[in-house]
């Protein structure tokens, strides 16, 4: 027989808990779409480098600082667990991009508009698509001798691009799925620790201010700031968010304001069963001046998130760049076309063009 469940109080410490929780599954998650899309996509010309490189350093600033600061084992943890994922990001861009610092803009690769196939005339040039694909590849004449085989080589086709409700849908339920993993996991530590007794407050227990875990504090929380300027500056640049996964900013957009709340869904704790006037707001206060850095990172970087955010609706939304690219190829290939077409029948033969 199943032991008889808590009833659920959802006080300021459970929501505390809740939150930090679901933080804690939100970042564990929050570098996997983007190594997945820079895998799939076999490039990573979306993603900036100096970002990469000072998201980093911000995590390596944050493990320093949670250690002389003496916050929890499990944040200390999972800032040794960016790191970790900070350096596989980082050897993806030099895989795809080269070992490069600096951001190089490649325009975004153009969408296929649907080409309607005439009805071969007496004025159609005979190869004229493959002739072109092979002009434009370099090649040459080298597939017109007699002896060599013509053989077409089909276009490469890109992976299926996935519409705007499947992208809507797959990104809400896996941030359901984070924010349930969360909840569940919250529930889970709540059930084994409630039976045991709570332990009195010491003054020992309440954490004490670092001089040099707040310097390290506030280098983390200037870096994570800086981090998302170079990646904002690569998106307007090539006006494109292509090869950036939004549900990579959506998961640190979860994981920065979850962690926020569960900062200031804090109970200050007396030494005594009850707390003397102002004692509680007293406490309350040093608490939030300890974490204050944290909560400035996280919430500076909440903030330029949405800026991130903004580019994805409008660069999602604007095609001028694709078809801009396209219009100037179609104009080239137009151009070929009727210098091929326009001439005289005795002097194309004359050249050995058809």
């Amino acid at each position: 027989m199943a032991p008889p469940t808590q009833p659920l109080n959802l006080d300021v410490e459970a929501i505390s808990g809740i939150c930090g929780s679901i933080s804690i599954a939100a970042w564990v998650v929050v570098f996997s779409p983007q190594i997945i899309e820079n895998f799939r996509r076999r490039s990573a010309d979306g993603l900036s480098v100096p970002f990469i490189i000072l998201w980093l350093l911000g995590d390596v600033f944050n493990i320093l600082g949670s250690v002389l600061q003496g916050v929890l084992p499990t944040m200390l943890i999972l800032a040794i667990y960016y790191t970790i994922a900070d350096f596989v990001l980082l050897a993806q861009c030099f895989y795809y991009k080269g070992f490069t610092w600096k951001d190089e803009v490649t325009p975004p690769r153009p969408k296929s508009p649907d080409i309607a196939v005439d009805e071969p005339t007496e004025r159609t040039v005979l190869l004229g698509g493959y002739l072109g694909e092979r002009g434009r590849r370099g090649s040459g004449w080298s597939h017109l001798s007699p002896a060599v085989p013509l053989v077409f080589e089909p276009p490469a086709i890109p992976p299926p691009t996935p519409t705007k409700l499947q992208s809507i849908v797959w990104n809400s339920v896996a941030i359901i799925m984070v924010c349930v993993a969360g909840v569940s996991g919250w529930a889970l530590s709540r059930r084994y620790s409630g039976s045991q007794p709570a332990e009195p407050v010491n003054d020992g227990d309440f954490p004490s201010f670092d001089l040099w875990g707040q310097i390290f504090g506030w280098l983390c929380a200037l870096l994570y700031l800086g981090s998302r300027l170079p990646q904002m500056l690569l998106n307007w640049r090539r006006k494109s968010t292509e090869g950036v996964s939004i549900l990579f900013f959506l998961f640190a957009c979860l994981g920065n304001l979850t962690y926020v709340l569960s900062i200031f869904a804090y109970e200050p704790r007396c030494a005594k069963p009850h707390c003397e006037p102002g004692e509680a707001d007293e406490l309350y206060g040093w608490y939030i001046l300890i974490n204050l850095s944290w909560l400035a990172g996280s919430l500076g970087t909440l903030l330029l998130d949405l800026g991130i955010f903004a580019q994805f609706f409008i660069y999602s939304n604007d095609g001028s760049v694709d078809e801009a690219g396209y219009a100037i190829e179609d104009e080239y290939s137009s151009a070929d076309e009727r210098r091929l077409d326009d001439r005289p029948l005795l002097q194309r033969a004359s050249s050995g063009l058809p």
